[in-house]
């Protein structure tokens, strides 16, 4: 896949949950009718921007705070999405508990999944079973799981059980510092080479990224950030002429600590490790072995 002109991160309104992770703060949320109203309008206004885009490609990433895909609309707009002619790609996060007949109406050359697996929230093999699927209908996917320590057996297991060109990834748990053992950290990179970019806080201040330029932020309002993690807005997509807002620029942040946001940072090269699969996370060589290694000091 060539690189789109732009990148956006979308995030709409949608706080909502079906699953009650005990580290995030959005586990079992209940959003009333009106809530989920004004996130379909959201949704179903950035649809329409998107379709009357004439500034180049587009690739989407939807990056919810709930579950997105449990909810019809997302699933319809998704399939509809990949489906426009200057989208070249529209991947979402999911936890993959929905249906997924709604596949079929997809382009799947286009359409791409980013599957996290939450022990304790579902059984394994229930998981496992959903990606067979998932792949059985065509859909490109990546799968991971955060590498809380009890959960270290669950994390292995899923390994084995899917198959080997199946991208398994590990999100470190980093709330506490040197949580990891030496024996620890190497199961995980055993599950997922790539782990130790993921074990570390990249310093980031100053260093030139293509969010802001290349890759947006935007929010259920068309509001423009370089990045999850900056604040400050560049403008409205709503607005005539918010493009002008986008040139390059360094990094305002200490760190970045976040796949979303590390990934585009110039120096660490990581562009071309996910060459072709940078939304939803599938290195370019994978199955193949070695993938780049990265000296990471301990988490």
């Amino acid at each position: 896949m060539t690189r789109p002109d732009l990148t956006i991160l979308w995030r709409g309104p949608l706080e909502s949950c079906n699953y009650d992770c005990p580290y995030c703060p959005f586990a079992k949320v209940e959003e009333g009718k009106a809530a989920l109203a004004k996130d379909e309008a959201a949704l179903a206004r950035f649809e329409g921007w998107v379709e009357a885009w004439t500034g180049g490609s587009l690739a989407l990433f939807f990056t919810p705070w709930g579950e997105a895909l449990v909810r019809p609309w997302y699933r319809e707009a998704l399939a509809r999405l990949s489906r426009v002619a200057h989208v070249t790609r529209v991947a979402v996060q999911t936890n993959l508990s929905c249906r997924l007949e709604w596949l079929e109406r997809a382009d799947l050359a286009r359409l791409a999944l980013w599957c996290t697996f939450h022990p304790g929230q579902v059984e394994r093999a229930r998981f496992v079973e959903r990606v067979l699927e998932a792949r059985a209908r065509g859909a490109r996917l990546s799968v991971g799981v955060v590498g809380l320590k009890e959960h270290l057996d669950e994390v292995e297991a899923l390994r084995r059980e899917l198959p080997p060109d199946v991208y398994v990834w590990v999100n470190a748990y980093k709330r506490l510092r040197r949580y990891y053992t030496l024996a620890e950290r190497a199961r995980l990179e055993a599950v997922d080479p790539l782990f130790p970019v993921n074990a570390v806080d990249h310093p980031s201040r100053g260093l030139p990224c293509r969010a802001g330029s290349a890759v947006i932020s935007v929010d259920g309002d068309g509001e423009v950030r370089r990045c999850h993690f900056v604040e400050a807005p560049l403008g409205n997509i709503y607005s005539p002429g918010f493009e002008a807002a986008l040139f390059p620029r360094p990094c305002p942040n200490r760190v970045c600590g976040c796949h979303i946001g590390y990934v585009h940072l110039e120096p660490l090269g990581l562009e071309a490790t996910f060459e072709g699969g940078l939304l939803e996370r599938i290195p370019a060589s994978w199955p193949a072995r070695p993938l780049p290694r990265y000296s990471a000091t301990a988490t």
